[in-house]
């Protein structure tokens, strides 16, 4: 299982949204990189959901539900868009001020490349936010 963080403008698509619409196609995404990304997540990949822009904050967890497809909200086929179904959402929401004073986290591209809309996220990085945001699996 690889682990990612996908990011949403709540005033565009919310984490209330998501959890109310279940299973929701992840479509929108126009940039070369995160739509790289995009096309390598697999069927059972988790992903933090995080707010941008109003609240910076991780809210919730996702996952993969149906592999990359050509997003159907664009018309030359060059973008790709997944489905993704809420997991739950994050006890604590780990919000950026708390994500960038943590040591453990030096080098996570939310930082780095903060205006890409989809990222992976290593191993180490995802144990510790879920240990940040107090995430107990089921």
């Amino acid at each position: 299982m690889a682990y990612w963080l996908v990011k949403s403008e709540p005033d565009a698509f919310s984490w209330q949204q998501q959890v109310e619409n279940g299973v929701e196609p992840w479509t929108g995404v126009r940039n070369a990189q995160a739509a790289k990304f995009l096309r390598s997540m697999a069927v059972g990949d988790r992903a933090f959901f995080y707010h941008s822009n109003v609240g910076k904050e991780i809210v919730g967890m996702v996952e993969v539900a149906r592999a990359a497809y050509p997003d159907p909200t664009e018309e030359t086929g060059r973008w790709a868009c997944v489905d993704m179904r809420a997991v739950g959402p994050m006890p604590k929401p780990v919000g950026l001020a708390a994500i960038k004073a943590e040591p453990g986290l030096d080098g996570i591209a939310l930082v780095r490349q903060s205006r890409l809309s989809v990222m992976p996220i290593s191993d180490e990085h995802w144990a510790l936010l879920c240990r940040m945001g107090e995430w107990r699996e089921a």
